[in-house]
């Protein structure tokens, strides 16, 4: 404590702006896959919240055509930029994570994606090393329950449901007290 002013981690707080985030599609003539290490994310452990922001046209394909189309024909990245999710963390078991030991969650939120927001309840996992908190998910969406258009010439190509992994490596938050 210096001057009756000291830095103190937050109450169990912690965020990242290089979550890695990642989406497969499985098809009978291509996958289709792509990654960004661009998401932003906060963890509140005490209020047991959760939200992350991800710009679309941060995500990298292994074929830039494939990336053109995503952003200008599906995902219209010009016009709705990013996707969004805000949730709750429902079974968190806080002495457990404090001790270092890895634990599956369940968070129920809010998915924005192509503008279209639908409520889901996804499975995830949480641990704390060194200061560091480790979350993990995996999830299925339809994009068409997005409003995602897929072109008839290229419907059989593209699964109907596409998994999205979810790896965000947390830091915690400092904040000044003044005492």
């Amino acid at each position: 404590m210096v001057g009756g002013i000291s830095t103190s981690q937050a109450q169990g707080k912690y965020m990242t702006q290089k979550g890695v985030v990642s989406f497969f599609s499985s098809s009978i003539l291509e996958d289709i896959e792509a990654h960004t290490d661009q998401a932003a994310a906060v963890v509140d452990l005490q209020s047991q919240q959760i939200a992350f922001i991800i710009p679309i046209k941060s995500f990298q394909f292994k074929r830039t055509l494939m990336q053109e189309h995503f952003n200008e024909n599906y995902m219209e990245s010009d016009r709705l930029p990013k996707s969004t999710f805000k949730g709750k963390i429902l079974d968190l078991n806080a002495d457990a994570l404090a001790k270092g030991q890895s634990q599956r969650v369940t968070v129920e939120g809010d998915l924005t994606i192509h503008g279209v927001t639908k409520h889901l309840t996804v499975a995830g996992a949480l641990e704390q090393q060194k200061g560091t908190l480790l979350v993990n998910a995996y999830f299925s969406v339809a994009p068409a329950d997005y409003g995602i258009e897929i072109p008839l010439l290229v419907r059989e190509n593209i699964a109907k449901v596409v998994g999205i992994k979810v790896v965000l490596t947390c830091e915690a938050v400092s904040q000044l007290t003044v005492k």
